[in-house]
């Protein structure tokens, strides 16, 4: 073969793997784009019904008021607000500790095998449909609670909260594991050259070095839990109030309702499409979407600050 055909058959093999990685890159790039413009037509859709419904509630009204009454066309939505804070601040306390405990477990002190089966084993839970969740509070767990001498309606905040705290321990632990082992080895060699102990280790050298990660799974955990339906819809009741957050033991025991479920009424109710009622579903999902939006972008500003970047 003469030096003039070999060096078009490189040429043209340049070329064609030029082509391809040009296409690669497109394909990849609108790939990345579709989520930005799904998010954004999901924004736009809500907004423009969302105007709608202002122009027939006054913002001021909507935020600021006390009742969510839609017979009397009042739309209050502190009460929805508070109730979803409620069961997202339990269920933190509920997932926080365990997913944290079960991710220093797996990351620590599991053996290859046991996390083997236990890492799958607490996925599981993820795929659990919520309904499943919402039916074991009403029926199972209440009852339980009420054991323990607690005064809890059929329909109440704490078996709700708990439930989904149960949901997004998966959340927590899965991520906050992949942050631990994430950390490098050299890191815990140095803290057992000291003497430290492995729990020393763990709760030292470890979580502190991993915490960008940790923290992450938290916000996107309760930003999960705020965004719950099925299970406050099922446990929690559909009769709205102002909690008083002052006093949460007594607020745990009652009903209440949350954006989400406020939602669910609001699309099955037998009112027109044209009606306030209706419409407010589209404000409460344009004010779920932000307050959500503004603890994603907490997360991602917490965990640039203290990320640690590892050679």
């Amino acid at each position: 073969m003469s030096n003039e055909s070999t060096r078009l058959q490189l040429s043209g093999g340049q070329k064609r793997r030029a082509a391809r990685e040009r296409l690669y890159r497109w394909i990849l790039f609108l790939s990345a784009a579709l989520s930005v413009v799904i998010t954004v037509s999901i924004v736009a859709a809500l907004a423009v019904d969302a105007v709608a419904f202002f122009r027939m509630v006054e913002p001021v009204a909507f935020f600021t008021g006390t009742e969510w009454i839609t017979s009397r066309e009042q739309f209050g939505v502190l009460p929805l607000v508070t109730g979803t804070l409620l069961v997202t601040i339990v269920a933190g306390l509920v997932a926080i500790p365990v997913g944290v405990g079960a991710a220093v477990y797996l990351s620590e002190y599991a053996t290859p095998r046991a996390k083997s089966v236990l890492k799958p084993g607490l996925e599981i839970l993820a795929g659990i449909p919520t309904v499943v969740y919402g039916y074991l509070a009403l029926i199972y767990l209440t009852p339980f609670l009420r054991t323990f001498g607690l005064d809890l309606g059929t329909f109440n905040v704490l078996s709700a909260a708990i439930m989904v705290g149960v949901m997004i321990i998966p959340m927590v632990s899965s991520l906050s594991e992949d942050a631990m082992s994430a950390v490098p080895d050299s890191l815990r060699q140095a803290g057992y050259a000291l003497g430290a102990t492995k729990y020393e280790v763990s709760t030292g050298v470890v979580i502190p070095a991993a915490v960008s990660g940790i923290f992450a799974s938290f916000i996107l955990a309760l930003s999960r839990a705020i965004g719950e339906t099925m299970i406050v819809v099922m446990a929690m009741g559909l009769r709205p109030r102002l909690f008083d957050l002052t006093s949460p033991l007594e607020s745990l025991s009652e009903s209440g309702q949350t954006m989400t479920s406020a939602m669910v009424q609001a699309v099955t109710s037998d009112v027109g499409a044209a009606s306030p009622t209706y419409k407010s579903m589209f404000a409460l999902g344009l004010t779920l979407f932000a307050i959500t939006f503004l603890m994603n972008f907490l997360s991602n500003v917490v965990a640039r600050h203290y990320r640690e970047e590892y050679q």
